[in-house]
């Protein structure tokens, strides 16, 4: 691994270019990690965010090396005064402690100042999720939708029968698999085996996963692929932007449309396309299925963070228990 040379940053305009450590490290997450277009945007900011408050505190841009434990919990300090949630906090210093350890690895840095500093801890809220005559009604959405002919998708946009078949496949294969929207978006024809009724995902950190897809939903990309009047193979995305391109679905057209759905379906439009997956999970344990199983096919990769869905499921049966039982 090539050594890095420590060099004090030139004061910036633009936090990227300035700073060539982090500017670095922005790129190994990009190509070497080939980390989401969410991480790395979050990682971004947030090292944007440290390097401006100290160049303020300090009348001078951070030298990485000469950094210490207190300037972090000053950091810590001034989010806290910014009356930030205890999430944006941690993910903050997420990102500071990914980019210390990067520091740590090529040898600028003899250990990481972050390292086990003490933070807010999380308030733990539980996963907010559709019910399954909800999701019917969503489900139903798009179609009902092409129905109401003159309802605009977006700005200067209308819902067309390809559209509509394609985002009906969307709900369909979200809420079947447990997939992230991002899950979904980088879904490629090759990863979908029609015979044995499975789908490759490739999920957080390169890791891959076969999960499976439920009759339903490959019907409704069949019917997609009907309206584009073309099978996708190999390489190709399962579901396309535009019709006569073939550039894959971006989450937030996806996130955008949905809207209009969950409108149609007389529920919250402010609910997101990561419900599904919640919902997908809090089913899946309501019908009986087993923790470790659920861990699997959500991609996660410990199983504290599967539990939080079986709060949800006990809550549930205690309102049940308070409502059905004389003596409750």
């Amino acid at each position: 691994m090539p050594r890095l040379t420590l060099s004090p940053p030139a004061t910036p305009k633009d936090l990227e270019i300035a700073d060539p450590l982090i500017r670095q490290f922005l790129n190994h997450l990009a190509v070497d990690r080939d980390a989401s277009v969410y991480t790395q945007r979050n990682y971004r900011q947030a090292l944007r965010e440290f390097y401006r408050w100290y160049e303020t505190e300090n009348a001078g841009a951070p030298v990485w090396g000469a950094l210490g434990r207190d300037d972090f919990r000053s950091f810590l300090r001034y989010l806290g005064r910014q009356q930030l949630s205890r999430a944006a906090i941690s993910l903050r210093f997420s990102a500071l402690r990914t980019f210390c350890k990067y520091l740590v690895r090529h040898g600028l840095i003899a250990e990481s100042p972050v390292k086990n500093l003490a933070l807010p801890k999380r308030s733990r809220r539980l996963p907010q999720y559709l019910t399954k005559e909800q999701m019917l009604a969503l489900l139903a959405a798009p179609a009902a939708l092409l129905a109401r002919q003159g309802v605009k998708a977006g700005p200067g946009r209308r819902f067309s029968a390809v559209a509509s078949a394609r985002d009906t496949a969307v709900l369909e294969t979200i809420y079947s698999c447990g997939l992230r929207i991002s899950e979904l978006c980088g879904l490629r024809a090759e990863d979908v085996d029609w015979k044995e009724q499975l789908l490759r995902v490739r999920g957080k950190g390169k890791k891959e996963r076969l999960v499976p897809i439920g009759a339903p939903a490959l019907r409704a990309i069949q019917e997609y692929w009907n309206q584009l009047r073309t099978v996708p193979t190999g390489a190709r995305p399962v579901f396309l932007a535009e019709t006569k391109k073939v550039a894959p679905v971006r989450p937030l057209q996806l996130t955008r449309r949905l809207k209009n759905y969950l409108a149609q379906a007389g529920l919250d439009p402010g609910l997101t396309p990561h419900k599904l997956r919640h919902s997908y999970a809090t089913h899946l344990l309501d019908a009986g299925a087993d923790l470790r199983s659920v861990q699997e096919l959500l991609g996660h990769a410990h199983l504290v963070t599967t539990q939080v869905y079986t709060h949800v499921t006990t809550e549930r049966l205690k309102r049940a228990y308070d409502a059905a039982h004389p003596r409750a």
